[in-house]
């Protein structure tokens, strides 16, 4: 009978740890991680699929049908596109099961820039409180069951962020660090998607032991890219970079360029539309000239990725760290080369447009 990884004990962690990692060439502080972010993935959503004999030993939970597994955590773990370690889980709950009493099923837009308001102000309301009441408790029994040394911590200025703690055998420079940041947002349905099967970058590595897998709800390539590329398009309007720890947009970006799903990317008119409809109600921003952010022009043939000055090398800052953490798996791009990908990307979305 295998033996499941976290249920070994520490040395022997350590042991199946520094032997993938041979077998693998990653560091074994990412593998570690990774077995942590797919095991929340499997709590969450459970495993539709099951082990090699078809048996679903988790079956879905209560929230697997409305909820989203997104970003470039999805990227990596559920399309197998992006060359890079994502350590975080986006996630989206469907708007129309937050807010029913507000939303019109039909559309899950609001009307106005008032109405926008008030569906913001009442997911923010009422999402940490889903967090605490849904979602720690499913968390916390599998945790209690499992007899894991692990903590829960809700946090975000809104309290939108679960994260789990867990005991690392292994660490890193520190870019990466032992904890699993989950991200809720609740202002979108986090359609298109579809059910895919994730499994962790030990599995098959070593004989005899068993790590998590899942089959979460996954937000399409098409919705990711959008929402990546005006996401990168508002940062350069603005010409500052909010924050760290952004330039892993750009580099799935550019994966995903790289990828055999751009070409569909590209003719799926129908979700860039979505994404700048849905970002001019609930994100509008002012660039740097304080002229409000055309979505649909950015979606409809003006993308622009690349950004200068100052804002180009607090980026290049962000890309030196995220590369010195080996997060990468291969020879990473240089970030002259990041960058001439993404002017050759916006060439190709604003000639598609």
């Amino acid at each position: 009978m295998p033996d499941a990884f976290l249920g070994l004990s520490v040395d022997d962690q350590r042991e199946v740890l520094e032997l993938a990692s041979q077998r693998t060439g990653r560091p074994a502080h990412l593998l570690e991680k990774d077995v942590w972010v797919v095991w929340v993935l499997q709590t969450l959503f459970g495993d539709r699929f099951g082990d090699e004999s078809g048996t679903a030993t988790h079956p879905p939970s209560p929230l697997a049908a409305h909820l989203t597994f997104k970003g470039g955590t999805s990227l990596s773990k559920a399309y197998r596109i992006i060359d890079r370690f994502s350590e975080d889980i986006d996630l989206t709950y469907d708007i129309r099961r937050l807010i029913p009493d507000l939303v019109d099923a039909a559309t899950a837009l609001p009307g106005s820039r008032s109405q926008a308001d008030r569906w913001t102000k009442a997911v923010r309301t009422r999402l940490p409180q889903w967090i605490d009441h849904d979602v720690r408790p499913l968390l916390q029994q599998a945790i209690d069951q499992q007899r894991l040394s692990v903590r829960l911590e809700q946090a975000g200025t809104e309290q939108d962020k679960l994260l789990l703690h867990y005991p690392a055998q292994r660490l890193g420079t520190g870019y990466v660090a032992p904890v699993v940041t989950m991200e809720f947002g609740a202002r979108a349905t986090g359609e298109p998607h579809q059910v895919m099967q994730v499994t962790c970058d030990m599995a098959g590595q070593v004989d005899g032991v068993t790590f998590p897998q899942a089959s979460p709800q996954v937000m399409t390539v098409a919705r990711t890219f959008w929402e990546k590329a005006t996401a990168a398009h508002v940062y350069c309007a603005q010409a500052r970079i909010r924050g760290e720890r952004y330039a892993r947009h750009w580099h799935d970006l550019a994966a995903i360029a790289r990828s055999e799903h751009f070409d569909a990317v590209l003719a799926d008119r129908d979700v860039a539309r979505a994404v700048a409809e849905h970002k001019s109600r609930f994100f509008i921003e002012r660039d740097a000239d304080g002229r409000t952010i055309d979505y649909f022009a950015a979606t409809g043939g003006q993308l622009a990725i690349e950004p200068v000055g100052l804002a180009r090398d607090a980026l290049q800052a962000d890309y030196a760290l995220m590369v010195a953490d080996d997060v990468m798996v291969g020879h990473a791009l240089t970030f002259e080369d990041l960058m001439a990908a993404c002017a050759s990307i916006a060439a190709r979305a604003n000639a598609a447009a």
